[in-house]
This record gives structure tokens, C-alpha cells and sequence, in this order.
């Protein structure tokens, strides 16, 4: 009998990185990684479903990442629109709620609208909502929000942190306890840097597209031993006795 994980993330977010690494190290181009890595999400959208994970945010196109070979960009967006076509029946069907954060409009309209179809299909569902960040950028989140309280007219004195959170892409999901970063680099890479201040964060080395179900159960297994103290002090020394 499996062990049951004793503390289960609310909301996992994951830097799917080391597609392009893990094609060149089997001699194939980059983006027969990126399509292993798309297959390989449905492996982890799936242990998320068993393992009760209700909220997965997966960071697939960075702002950044339209830098990158035009071929290599063409075939990004290719592979969004064939996921959309291949799996959005099933992932309807499996009680997934799907929602896009970052900005659409550089997208091509029929992508556009593919997404946007997609997301008011399942927009009902509620057994995972998976965040799909596709030209995402952080930084970009935070100015495209505090443009949208300037046009808002909201006084300075009333903008906290609730009022900003309310703005950002990720409005109304709960902030993510565990991100994930696969490939062993060790950078936030611009993803979900207010959400994340308080994430726990768990790196390994391995490529995205190897990285499976007992590779994610490892990880959750570790959140669970963690001590979140949010800027406080850990249960363990709030149990000491003090002395004068």
C-alpha cells in the first residue's frame, strides 16, 4: 500500500525546463524535447488528480522566450495549438478547469481564440485548475496590474497587497505553496515573482520530460517536511521554553 503524502500542496507551480537539453542529449532536435515535454504533462496533470493537488500552474512561454530561433517560436506555438486540438477533450471530460495568465494579443488570432474557446469550455470544471502561463512574464504581470489600478483611479492609500493580488493574472487562485523547477538551474526566470515570495521551492536535476509521477510524489514528499514560517518563527522553537 502506498503512503499517503501527509501534507498535500493546495497549488503546485512548475518551471517545466531541460526539453531543448534533454533532445540534444539523445541527438534530437530541440523541439522533439518540448513535444516530450507536452506529453509528459499529461503524466503530471494526472498524479496531480491522485495526489489531490487542486490548483497546477505550469510556466510554458516566457516573455522572454520570443527571443529564441524564429523556427524553434513557430513550433512552440504549433505544439500549443495541437495540445489544445488533441487534448482538450479529455482534459474537459477529466473535470480540468483551464485558464491562460500572461497576455494573449501577441498570439496568433486562431490560437487566440482556441485558448479562449478552451477556457470558457471547462470554465465549470472543478477537480484541477491548471494555469497555463504562455507569454508570462513576472515583471510584465506587476506593470500590466498597476497600470490597470492607475486607469481605476484607486488612491494611493488604498492600494495593499489584497488590492494588487486582485489585479494580477492570477486573480482569485490561491498564491503557490511548492514551485518546482526541473533541469537544476537555480533561477526564478521571471515566473510568479509575487506570487511565489513565500513558495517553498524544490529544484532537481532532472529534464522536464523525465521528470514523472514518483519524481513529483519525491517532490511533494519533501514540501511535507518542510516548516513554513512565512517570516515567523518555526513551530519547533515557538515550542521552547523562553527564558529570561
Amino acid at each position: 500500500m502506498v503512503k499517503k503524502i501527509s501534507s498535500v500542496p493546495t497549488h503546485v507551480a512548475i518551471i517545466m525546463d531541460g526539453n531543448g537539453r534533454w533532445a540534444l542529449s539523445r541527438g534530437l532536435p530541440r523541439l522533439a524535447g518540448h513535444r516530450a515535454g507536452t506529453e509528459n504533462l499529461r503524466r503530471i496533470i494526472t498524479a496531480c488528480v491522485e495526489f489531490g493537488v487542486k490548483y497546477l500552474t505550469i510556466y510554458a512561454f516566457s516573455t522572454e522566450n520570443w527571443g529564441r530561433p524564429r523556427e524553434e517560436v513557430d513550433g512552440l506555438m504549433h505544439i500549443l495549438e495541437d495540445v489544445i486540438d488533441r487534448e482538450l477533450a479529455e482534459l474537459h471530460k477529466e473535470g480540468v478547469q483551464l485558464r491562460h495568465i500572461g497576455r494573449l494579443e501577441r498570439l496568433d488570432p486562431k490560437i487566440q481564440e482556441k485558448v479562449l474557446e478552451a477556457i470558457e469550455l471547462t470554465k465549470d470544471n472543478d477537480r484541477l485548475v491548471l494555469n497555463v502561463a504562455f507569454n508570462y512574464g513576472g515583471r510584465d504581470e506587476i506593470i500590466c496590474a498597476i497600470q490597470k489600478i492607475i486607469r481605476d483611479d484607486v488612491a494611493p492609500e488604498n492600494v495593499t497587497a489584497d488590492l494588487v493580488g486582485r489585479y494580477l493574472f492570477t486573480a482569485g487562485v490561491p498564491d503557490p505553496d511548492l514551485i518546482i523547477r526541473t533541469s537544476g538551474e537555480l533561477r526564478v526566470s521571471n515566473f510568479l515573482i509575487w506570487q511565489g515570495a513565500y513558495s517553498e521551492w524544490y529544484v532537481t536535476s532532472t529534464y522536464w520530460p523525465d521528470f514523472d509521477k514518483d519524481a513529483f510524489r519525491k517532490a511533494l514528499d519533501t514540501y511535507a517536511r518542510r516548516d513554513r514560517r512565512y517570516g515567523g518563527l518555526s513551530k519547533i522553537d515557538e515550542d521552547k521554553p523562553q527564558h529570561a
